[in-house]
């Protein structure tokens, strides 16, 4: 903007002249459109846009002081303006923005504004129909003065402003209460004498009036609270809580929460009238008679809504002896029926917000514990038929103090132990009223309910506490849970507190059963990851061992403490042996460390297991001590020779069998304890062991999985049973009736008499029973093995776990070799059964062990012992049964499991060691070795098709530093892989891929086998080629294509052949390609337009290959064959979709020589270029251009000759050429490229005969002796009677173009704006132009 102020001083005629426009022009145009754009981003729905645009207004404003009085008041009025728009989401932004300008510009006067605002929409003069959006605007405009912060400054402004919202309120249809809520807004700002000047204005002295409305009730609390006296002295004195008055406020407070339905917020005045009762001493009178009484018996939700809102504010403003009050009445019973049925998902919930009231309660009083706990336990006492409505989780319990939380875990024990009914807010729904059934009611079932709810919330208390490392308070809820789940009291005794501890009610087995689970689910928490209490235990022992060591004090004391499953002598022995086997796990080395650690972590579990089951703990302890005597004297076993020895002990055969039983019961703790063991003893793993795990995924091998497997056709089963259950019943019904028909078919008129008639009856009745119970009874059965079959799947999932822990921990291992066929087995039949979550979850746990932690880990076995031959029987049959498979999907699970054994194989150190490295010679590489060249150092100009110039045999890159040994290549890329066994397993299974009209097999495969296996892929070549032509369908010569064109760029596979060798393969794929392009372009079917395509790919792969090794190949063939086909594929006789098709060709035909012909459409249209002169574009646009222009095209006029010479000469300067001397050079000179001829270069002595052989490019470029069949390749003859230059031609020359693209650019720019004067010409000059055309001859 400041470059507006010389563009406006300059001179009137500045514009009248022919020279350019002042330069600050088009800067004030972009700096006005900026201005512009901010008044559109003000009134964008986006919150950040707006407010990025306001800042952006306001910056730019004051950025520009010289103009910013200009644009503020155009801002201003802009404004005000957009107040009145019909979009209502637009009137708040602008209101929001002209609040910013005025605060940010003190100097614009408030009343100014205010003026202006009433004038722009005025209510007088304004349409009927214009009328709602004049009422907002002024609203919003005097809502912008106050948002300013100004407005409560100005006294005379503030006058004004509370008139116009006063004249507003009389249109209530349109704002509602919107003015009055304003106006109580800012006066609740102004100051307390500025507030008595104008309460007498805006608040009436009537009572009626004050309670007509929340806004007016709302400004009389307001004085109230500021003025006192002067309301007083306008009203009188006044008391709100009086009889009279409180269904008034009932009322009032109605209205006001069904203002505030949509925004769900607390109304302030609600807010107000609990201050003042708690200021005057009624607030027992106000929460009784306005609130429980007065709000409630409305039957309004909204106005519940509003109570507990009030409830939830009045939390922080009660003390401790207030809070009783709202805690045991009738709000908190509703509160409690609300929590209870509104379970609908699309049913307003009141309880997350609530939660925040709490949560902000406990925050702002940590200092006062007392009353932290009232609160706490005044939510904990609402029950609905001694059920508690808020969670077992509640995230609030985490704000509570120390010693607040203390005392909340000692009021739910002591609930828990002495239930006190008649202290809890009890309540039941109304269809629970509507149920008449006396057990719903009795004092049992609540001390139940409530009992349930307590130890859960304790065990979720510890879950909380878990982080905060709170572990007195911890271990305390942990001997309680222990305690009551598996012991009870025979004598009280100090040393153990628990048994001092009396219940007022029984406690019942069923209780002593969630109690118990819930310990265990309590064990989980404290036990994850063997989490350690340094504090309390400086050697570090696990929290489990302190569990063991308080069990072992109440089993000491039998006295005062009796299980409530006795131990027998045999139980006790093995808890005594348990603990003696800990202490011998602490005394052990630092080696042995961590898996003591384990042990001890699983004797700790199954210990304290054997209070639950006595039974089977007490032989798993047995077993599993045996098994850690044995384990800690043996040494790590890796090979599978020395795991089959019989002296083996079966120690982990036993402890796979106890993991196998733990992983069994439905316990998360169980799973992580039987994994961390698993991982430590994996090592010591036999194939007697792997085969129990394996047992349980094979479902010939478990136990009843044929009826698992039936179960999906038990349906038709069930149906046909009631099919012939409906036909034995008419039999049956027959025998009923006497041996009579049951089709009315019957031959006598007889009649029964009431006897028989009672007998039919009492028959049928029975039949009918009978019939019901056999249908249910097949419905239990069908239940039954559903639940079985969920079982064990979830039983197979956990497995699953000791198998990805082997896969994991010990890759190497030979035994994980037979983890292949059982999991190919599970994904081919979850494959096939994949309906439920269930079994999706195990395939999907399956196929990420199989293909992440087993086919693509890193480490492999390198030992397979005597087992080599065993597996080149499994890739044989792995891949067989990869070609047998229905799904390519499944079938690439197969096929990798075949790469990964051909992975194994190639680095196994059995078979490795046929092939012993020799050392490498210092002096030149090995005779046989392939040679290895380096590329030639770049030459001055640059190389044609941006390809480096390669010598012969360079497909070998150079090998890196510091190798000293060095086997052959073939040697080296097969391993330990037999050919001779490998090659017929992959060779059948690619003829099959390449014969069978419906393979599963994909070509991926093959690439990943070419790419892992370069030798074997040498050995499968030929099976390739086979296919390529001959009989094999068009889809499969394709594939053929796209297997040789992907695989022989390829290093490895160039490494693996000599250089006679790999000529000798390129020109025989050579051959077979060439007789596929003998049809190419006769296409009809899909099938076969993808073969042509392949075809032409394979060809630029050979083509580049030949000329990056520079291999003696003969491409005569491929030329004529190719041009023979060119006239097929002219793009006027193809279709668009063959344009690919087209460009590979001619892909093709460039690596031959042979460039690409232009269009004729495209020669057509640059014809005028051509042959207009540029001479006479210049005489045609001279006196057009400004003058800045002519002096630059003079300097052109004479460089274009020169550097037109340049090209053309070999020395010596030339005049300047017309267009007519330049359009005879280019006539004399030969034709570029007619029908795929190529170009010529240079001059040559002898023509081109048509036998001559093609060239490559790169030997075009170096013009040296071809060597293809012994002949010397010429270039085609120059013209004749033109003398040809002697200097090389630049590269711009030799792309295959005519010289007409060596003029200048700037040349082709000037005859193109002569041939569209209309572009840079006026209107009055285009009519002068056409004069001169008119007049010439």
């Amino acid at each position: 903007m400041e470059s507006r102020v010389p563009a406006e001083s300059a001179s009137p005629g500045g514009a009248a002249t022919s020279g350019p426009r002042p330069a600050d022009r088009e800067g004030l145009l972009q700096q006005s459109r900026e201005f512009l754009d901010f008044f559109w981003d003000i009134a964008k729905p986006e919150q950040e846009t707006r407010l990025e645009a306001t800042e952006k207004l306001l910056a730019y404003l004051r950025a520009r002081p010289q103009v910013g009085a200009r644009r503020g008041k155009y801002a201003l009025k802009r404004l005000i303006t957009g107040l009145g728009v019909g979009r209502e989401t637009a009137r708040p932004c602008y209101s929001l923005a002209l609040a910013q300008l005025l605060q940010s510009f003190e100097d614009i006067p408030l009343c100014s504004v205010l003026q202006q605002i009433q004038e722009k929409h005025d209510l007088q003069k304004v349409k009927k129909a214009m009328m709602r959006p004049a009422l907002f605007a002024n609203l919003f405009g005097v809502l912008a003065l106050f948002q300013s912060g100004r407005l409560v400054k100005d006294s005379e402004a503030l006058l004004k402003s509370v008139k116009l919202l006063q004249n507003l309120a009389q249109h209530h249809n349109h704002l509602q209460e919107q003015p009055q809520k304003a106006l109580v807004d800012i006066l609740s700002e102004v100051p307390a004498a500025t507030l008595q000047a104008i309460l007498p204005k805006v608040l009436k002295a009537d009572l009626n009036s004050v309670l007509g409305s929340p806004e007016h009730l709302e400004l009389f609390l307001l004085a109230q609270q500021k003025v006192p006296e002067k309301l007083k002295e306008l009203i009188g004195p006044v008391n709100l809580f009086s009889d009279e008055n409180i269904p008034r406020l009932v009322n009032v407070l109605k209205t006001a929460a069904a203002s505030v339905k949509k925004e769900r917020k607390l109304p302030a005045v609600a807010l107000d009238l609990l201050r003042l009762s708690l200021r005057e001493g009624k607030f027992p009178r106000f929460w009784k008679e306005v609130v429980e009484q007065g709000l409630l018996k409305k039957q309004f939700w909204p106005a519940s809504y509003l109570c507990f809102r009030l409830l939830g504010a009045a939390l922080p403003l009660l003390s401790e002896e207030q809070l009783p009050l709202v805690m045991q009445g009738d709000l908190i019973r509703h509160f409690g029926e609300h929590m209870v049925t509104a379970k609908l998902p699309k049913q307003f919930k009141f309880a997350p917000e609530m939660n925040e009231y709490v949560g902000a309660f406990l925050e702002g009083c940590r200092d006062d514990p007392e009353r932290q706990l009232a609160v706490v336990v005044a939510f904990t006492r609402i029950t609905n038929q001694g059920l508690p409505v808020l969670p077992t989780f509640w995230r609030v319990v985490r704000s509570l103090s120390p010693h607040a939380l203390k005392g909340y875990v000692a009021w739910l024990q002591t609930t828990f132990l002495r239930p006190d009914l008649d202290s809890l807010v009890d309540f039941s729904t109304s269809n629970q009223k509507k149920a008449q059934d006396a057990s719903l009611h009795g004092p049992e079932r609540a001390v139940f309910r409530l009992r349930k709810w307590v130890i859960l919330r304790l065990v979720s208390t510890v879950d909380a506490l878990h982080a905060e490392k709170e572990d007195d308070l911890i271990e305390e809820v942990a001997r309680f849970c222990f305690f009551h789940s598996f012991f009870e009291t025979k004598k009280p005794t100090s040393q153990i507190p628990e048994t001092e501890q009396q219940f007022s009610f029984p406690l019942e087995s069923r209780t002593r059963e969630v109690v118990s689970s819930a310990f265990f689910s309590l064990l989980q928490t404290v036990s994850t990851q063997f989490r350690l209490a340094p504090a309390r235990t400086p050697d570090g022992q696990p929290w489990t061992h302190r569990l063991v060591q308080f069990a072992d004090l109440l089993l000491s004391h039998s006295r005062n403490v009796t299980p409530l499953t006795p131990f027998t002598t045999q139980q006790r022995q093995a808890w005594d042996r348990m603990l003696q086997t800990l202490k011998e796990l602490e005394a052990c080395s630092a080696e042995a460390k961590a898996k003591a650690s384990a042990f001890q972590h699983l004797l700790f579990l199954v210990g304290i297991y054997l209070f639950k089951s006595p039974a089977e703990s007490c032989e798993l302890l047995a077993d599993i001590q045996t098994c850690i005597q044995k384990s800690l004297g043996e040494k790590p076993r890796r090979t599978r020779s020395k795991a089959a020895t019989p002296q083996e002990p079966p120690w982990v055969e036993v402890l796979v069998e106890i993991l196998l039983a733990l992983l069994a019961q439905p316990s998360h703790l169980m799973r992580q304890v039987a994994r961390t063991v698993f991982s430590h003893v994996c090592v010591h793993l036999t194939p007697r062991a792997l085969q129990l795990i394996l047992d349980v995924l094979n479902p010939e091998k478990s136990a009843d999985e044929d009826n698992v497997v039936v179960t999906d056709d038990s349906e038709k089963q069930s149906e046909s049973g009631e099919v012939r259950a409906r036909r034995g019943g008419r039999v049956d019904m027959g025998w009923a009736t006497g041996g009579g028909t049951v089709d009315g078919e019957d031959d006598g008129d007889e009649e029964l008499g009431d006897e028989a008639m009672m007998a039919l009856d009492q028959n049928l009745a029975s039949l009918f029973a009978e019939q019901k119970l056999r249908i249910q009874a097949r419905r239990d059965e069908k239940n039954k093995l559903r639940k079985e079959k969920v079982l064990r799947r979830d039983f197979q999932i956990r497995v699953l776990d000791l198998i990805e822990v082997l896969v994991t921990k010990q890759p190497e291992n030979p035994l994980v070799l037979e983890l292949l066929e059982p999991l190919l087995d599970v994904i081919r039949r979850s494959m096939r059964t994949s309906s439920s979550k269930q079994e999706q979850d195990l395939l999907h746990k399956t196929a990420r062990i199989f293909t992440h932690h087993l086919c693509r880990s890193r480490h492999y076995c390198h030992d397979v012992g005597r087992g080599l031959g065993a597996l080149y029987a499994q890739v044989e049959r792995l891949v067989q049964q990869a070609g047998r498979q229905a799904d390519a999907s499944l079938s690439l699970y197969y096929f990798n499991a075949a790469l990964y054994l051909l992975r194994v194989l190639k680095g196994n150190s059995t078979a490795a060691t046929v092939c012993k490295p020799q050392k490498k010679e210092k002096a030149g590489p090995k005779p046989g070795a392939p040679k290895v060249s380096r590329p030639r150092p770049r030459k001055s100009r640059p190389q044609e098709r941006g390809c480096r110039v390669m010598e012969r045999k360079t497909a070998v890159p150079v090998p890196l530093p510091g190798i000293t040994q060095l086997l052959s290549p073939v040697a080296q890329a097969s391993g330990g892989l037999d050919l001779s066994l490998v090659t017929p397993i992959f060779s059948s299974a690619l003829t099959s891929f390449l014969t069978k009209r419906n393979s599963p097999l994909t070509v991926p495969m093959f690439l990943s086998l070419f790419s892992r296996h370069p030798v074997l892929c040498k050995s499968l070549l030929p099976v390739v080629i086979q296919h390529v032509t001959g009989q094999a369908r068009p889809r499969h010569q394709a594939q053929a294509c796209v297997l040789l064109q992907k695989a022989l760029p390829t290093r490895e596979l160039r490494l693996c052949f000599e250089d006679p060798e790999w000529e000798q393969l390129v020109s025989q794929i050579l051959v077979k390609v060439t007789e596929n392009l003998r049809t190419l372009g006769e296409a009809q079917s899909k099938s076969e337009q993808q073969q042509e395509l392949s075809s032409l790919g394979l060809l630029n792969t050979l083509l580049r290959t030949i000329h990056q090794e520079k291999l003696t190949v003969d491409l005569t063939g491929v030329l004529g064959v190719l041009q023979s086909q060119q006239q097929r594929l002219q793009p006027g006789g193809r279709s668009a979709s063959c344009s690919r098709l087209c460009n590979l060709y001619w892909q093709a035909m460039k690596a031959l020589g042979v460039q690409r012909p232009k269009s004729e459409k495209k020669e057509a249209r640059e014809v005028p270029k051509v042959t207009q002169s540029p001479l006479s574009a210049k005489r045609k646009k001279k006196g057009f251009l400004p003058e800045t222009k002519k002096r630059k095209k003079r300097k052109l006029e004479g460089a274009a000759p020169a550097e037109e010479a340049k090209p053309t000469a070999p020395g010596g300067d030339q005049p300047p050429s017309t267009g007519k001397r330049r359009r005879r050079k280019r006539k004399a000179q030969g034709p570029t490229q007619a029908n795929g001829t190529p170009a010529t270069k240079r001059p040559a002595p002898e023509a081109m005969t048509p036998s001559a052989p093609a060239k490559t490019p790169k030997l075009q470029e170096k013009q040296q002796p071809s060597q293809v069949n012994g002949a010397r390749a010429a270039s085609p003859a120059a013209p004749a009677g033109r003398k040809q230059p002697q200097k090389d031609l630049p590269e711009k020359g030799v792309s295959g173009k005519s010289p007409q693209s060596a003029l200048p650019r700037k040349k082709a720019r000037l005859s193109l704006a002569s041939r569209s004067p209309t572009l840079l010409q006026s209107g009055a000059k285009r009519k002068k132009a056409s004069l001169k055309k008119a007049r010439k001859p």
